[in-house]
């Protein structure tokens, strides 16, 4: 058996957590994939795969030898594109990730006008809270809301103006005390993310100090979801953190009113992140310059919305 083919559906099998999802993916039979992957096992000398009726889990070679597999199957593919040149279309499956409340409703339909652009492609769209590591997890491009950390990835400037705001229904503050700097937050209910703080929320330094401002807390009520945290806000139970595109519409529409907003840390640009050597998969290129000018657009609408919150 070709070796480059059983790790094809070595990953297939992972992408799709079962060997019979592998097997409807690739169009062979459950047998047909068991085999592939008792071939690589063999040629490694370890099992790769914990395997039940239903799942299937990496063992600790396997988690290592996948890493290795995703990395040579990558390597292959844009070594392919490369020698076609320009004659190669965008085609094959684009992996994506971000985080959820902006790749639901940011990102999505921006996806979705790239698919009905080129018929060729197919999306996965992943929704983490947290940052994947690309190369292991098999994914071509991450949105992400951060100052990045020098790394071997490649960076490509969206822009916008993300903002960590405190927020609170008006319901809510009517009936608890003013709120006017940081130090107030100790006096209330706090309705917190797991990504913002299980229990500390960090400020700018006031004026004339160097040192940044802590709130620690008890939360009331810890939730990893924003969604949760937002509805949670706008029903009165307390003060929540969160970036600016989660709460604007509610800001809008009087739900919630922005707090402490001359307390705001300076915004935080958003990327594009990709592996190095990604870009030149036509399917990528064709989705960066697809999407850039797009994300651009719709991060300077909310960056205007959110410097009128308030105001």
């Amino acid at each position: 058996m070709d070796r480059l083919e059983a790790m094809k559906v070595f990953v297939t099998a992972l992408d799709e957590g079962s060997l019979a999802g592998a097997g409807r993916r690739l169009g062979r039979s459950p047998a047909a994939v068991s085999r592939a992957i008792a071939f690589l096992e063999q040629h490694v000398g370890a099992e790769l795969l914990h395997r039940t009726t239903r799942t299937i889990k990496l063992s600790e070679a396997g988690e290592r030898y996948a890493a290795a597999c995703r990395r040579v199957l990558v390597e292959l593919e844009e070594a392919d594109l490369s020698a076609a040149g320009e004659r190669a279309a965008p085609r094959g499956v684009l992996t994506i990730t971000a985080p959820p409340i902006s790749g639901e409703e940011i990102l999505r339909p921006i996806i979705t006008a790239y698919l009905d652009a080129f018929p060729a492609v197919s999306v996965n769209l992943v929704l983490l809270d947290r940052h994947a590591n690309l190369v292991e997890e098999g994914i071509d491009i991450a949105l992400r809301v951060a100052e990045l950390p020098d790394s071997s990835m490649v960076a490509v400037r969206v822009g916008g103006d993300v903002k960590r705001v405190v927020a609170a229904s008006p319901r809510y503050l009517a009936a608890h005390p003013r709120i006017s700097e940081p130090a107030d937050l100790v006096k209330h209910s706090i309705v917190t993310t797991t990504h913002m703080g299980h229990d500390t929320w960090v400020f700018p330094p006031s004026p004339g100090s160097s040192i940044a401002r802590s709130v620690h807390f008890k939360p009331r009520f810890l939730v990893n979801s924003v969604r949760a945290a937002l509805g949670a806000a706008v029903d009165g139970h307390g003060v929540t953190r969160l970036y600016t595109y989660h709460v604007a519409e509610r800001v809008q529409d009087g739900s919630l009113t922005l707090l402490l907003r001359g307390a705001e840390a300076p915004g935080m640009p958003v990327h594009f992140v990709l592996p190095h050597g990604r870009l030149s998969m036509p399917k990528v290129r064709a989705f960066v310059d697809f999407a850039l000018p797009r994300l651009r657009a719709e991060f300077a609408r909310l960056s205007a919305e959110a410097g009128a919150m308030g105001s």
